[in-house]
């Protein structure tokens, strides 16, 4: 499997626990995450415990299908860039909203070493607001 094939299928699977199970396949623990600063789930966190932990856990608690549709890919030797389309509705707020969004995916050996999130973050923060 190339690089482009283990990363769309954490996107592209069956259903979204498909897509979960083959990101936990390709993580290791020492597997760099990176939500973008001003993200709600900003942050850097490594291995997939902290990465479910700080950001799947969290997006399934506050938002109605959170989803990521990817518009297109990008490979070049050992990176993946996706981008596309964040899209959900807040539990709390029941606010809808669309942000743009790019994936930067670094692998070694077919897992993945880093993630890197470059969203349009204001929309995500604006649904939140009550």
């Amino acid at each position: 499997m190339i690089n482009l094939d283990i990363i769309k299928s954490t996107y592209e699977g069956e259903s979204a626990e498909e897509n979960s199970k083959n990101l936990q396949k390709y993580i290791t623990d020492t597997t760099l995450w990176t939500e973008s600063a001003g993200f709600p789930y900003a942050g850097i966190y490594q291995g997939y415990d902290q990465i479910y932990q700080q950001v799947f856990a969290k997006l399934r608690a506050d938002w109605i299908n959170y989803t990521f549709t990817p518009e297109n890919y990008i490979a070049a030797s050992n990176m993946v860039v996706a981008y596309g389309t964040y899209s959900a509705v807040n539990k709390a707020t029941g606010k809808a909203f669309k942000a743009r969004v790019a994936h930067i995916w670094v692998l070694e050996n077919k897992k993945i070493i880093s993630f890197e999130q470059i969203v349009d973050s204001q929309p995500v923060v604006e649904a939140m607001e009550k």
